[in-house]
């Protein structure tokens, strides 16, 4: 079966995907929603000229899909860009252990007679982190929470240091809830690291008020 995955940029879809292609899961497409306002990926903020290269270092093809920034539309949109992919039997989603998404996942997947593909379900958050640095990934924190964290929480890169102070702090250790969002720069399936050559954080709002590293140059 020729599937897709849903991709942000992050380390939980990127090890979704991981393990489908160590599955032998033939993924022929990664698939976005990007802002039609913003130009960047829905939630995470990612560019999409980053994510682009992304795509292009891993050699899976990108297909990206405008969206409205209006929640009671995603779904309409999700479906539309899903539309675009032809023959494919499923999608990866890295999703962990809220409920409410993983059913809106079943449930969209259902409606276009596809399969919600879902490899990372119910695990343990720290052991699923653990597992991406141990199998050679690299993860850029991108955003965070304000309330959460300062804004020299940005532009770090996860470690197992990084694990225990979340732990320590009863955070979430993938930050499933929303706390930070990542961008992988680098693993196993890329031909090289991506090198992010200015970036600033910045103050920004949305569902919640974040700190964003606003990056400027990369290659």
């Amino acid at each position: 079966m020729k599937v897709a995955s849903s991709w942000s940029g992050g380390k939980d879809c990127c090890l979704a995907l991981y393990r489908s292609l160590e599955q032998g899961v033939d993924v022929e497409y990664l698939f976005n929603l990007i802002s039609q306002d913003l130009g960047h990926c829905c939630f995470h903020g990612i560019d999409s000229g980053l994510l682009k290269l992304q795509a292009e270092l891993m050699g899976i093809p990108l297909v990206q899909k405008s969206a409205r920034d209006d929640m009671n539309e995603y779904e309409n949109d999700f479906k539309a860009g899903v539309a675009l992919l032809r023959g494919i039997g499923g999608i990866v989603f890295g999703d962990i252990y809220l409920n409410e998404h993983r059913d809106w996942a079943v449930r969209v997947c259902r409606d276009m007679n596809i399969e919600a593909l879902e490899p990372l379900w119910n695990e343990n958050p720290s052991r699923l982190v653990e597992e991406f640095i141990d199998a050679g990934f690299e993860a850029l924190i991108i955003s965070c929470h304000e309330e959460k964290f300062g804004k020299d929480f940005v532009g770090r890169i996860m470690s197992r240091e990084m694990i225990r102070e979340l732990e320590r702090r009863s955070i979430c250790t993938c930050g499933e809830n929303g706390e930070f969002h990542t961008l992988v720069v680098n693993g196993p399936i890329f031909k090289r690291r991506i090198e992010i050559l200015e970036a600033e954080p910045v103050l920004k709002d949305g569902f919640w008020k974040h700190w964003s590293l606003d990056i400027q140059k990369y290659k």
